[in-house]
């Protein structure tokens, strides 16, 4: 019996420290990443470069994520929604959860730095500290514009997969990255509206808490125009053809209808419904690019 508890206390140990990677996030990211790389190039992406370049980006990306979590622990404790989390509850502590950090960092930049370039490697390392300390040390607790400054790390996935292909900063990449940038903000701004009094409780700036819902449904509403329009530019500057125009002004509309409704306040859950569909957007938008462009190789 005391063997069978403490196996399932490891096991319990292990789920503790990838949840602290916010795995779920992770594999989004993963995904833009490998769209980043595959778009870079007309070729295969070298395997070195597609295992270990993916891997090392995902354990930089974890680090940040772990550092979150000790920044906002005492908001974590407070909030329906996080206060299971290992900090929160005390099952991992803050110490540790640094020490993991920076074991995750460390081997991340390894990985770049030998098996992609180093420009890689030193945008990986600013993508992190912007999330890690920028946006999680300052921003959010600094001003409600947080999610809309501090987003640009967290759009730099595809550049980094980009990157370690190319081993350059081009056109294309950024506007992957503007995508992700634009797409941000009606994204998180949604879930901050479902989750207004746990905001205000942990006395969080967001949108919602200090100007208002409607305030924050026009945003919400503007930004997606903007994002539809964003998301059209790779076609323009025919990076992309007509199968991911089709798919881009598809999910784009779709965006829309939801913001509208979460506008007008015409159905409840509105909010997290928004909020619900823009990951599945921006997922299902980067495998449009990503099918286009090899359609428009075979073309």
């Amino acid at each position: 019996m005391a063997t069978l508890m403490g196996e399932q206390a490891q096991r319990a140990l292990w789920r503790d420290y990838l949840e602290l990677t916010k795995p779920k996030v992770l594999v989004l990211m993963l995904i833009t990443s490998l769209v980043g790389m595959f778009l870079a190039t007309r070729a295969g992406v070298p395997w070195p470069v597609l295992i270990f370049g993916n891997l090392g980006i995902s354990l930089c990306a974890g680090a940040a994520a772990a550092v979150n979590h000790v920044v906002d622990r005492r908001i974590d404790a407070v909030m329906a929604r996080t206060h299971k989390r290992p900090l929160a509850q005390g099952r991992v502590s803050p110490v540790a959860a640094l020490t993991f950090a920076l074991l995750l960092a460390l081997a991340g930049m390894g990985l770049l730095l030998v098996f992609t370039n180093p420009l890689t490697a030193w945008l990986t390392l600013a993508s992190l500290l912007g999330y890690a300390v920028i946006y999680t040390g300052f921003l959010k607790r600094a001003t409600p514009q947080n999610i809309v400054i501090g987003g640009l790390a967290g759009a730099a996935p595809p550049l980094l997969g980009w990157v370690a292909v190319t081993g350059q900063v081009t056109a294309e990449p950024l506007l992957l990255v503007l995508i992700i940038f634009a797409w941000t903000p009606p994204h998180f701004w949604a879930l901050a509206i479902h989750r207004k009094e746990e905001y205000a409780k942990a006395d969080i700036p967001m949108l919602p808490v200090t100007h208002g819902e409607h305030y924050t449904k026009v945003h919400i509403l503007l930004y997606t125009c903007a994002l539809l329009a964003v998301s059209l530019l790779p076609f323009v500057i025919h990076m992309s053809g007509l199968l991911y125009l089709g798919c881009a002004l598809g999910l784009g509309a779709r965006f829309l209808h939801w913001a509208w409704v979460l506008y007008r306040g015409t159905q409840p859950h509105a909010a997290i419904n928004t909020f619900k569909y823009s990951i599945y957007y921006l997922f299902l938008l980067f495998i449009a690019l990503l099918v286009d462009h090899y359609l428009m190789l075979n073309l």
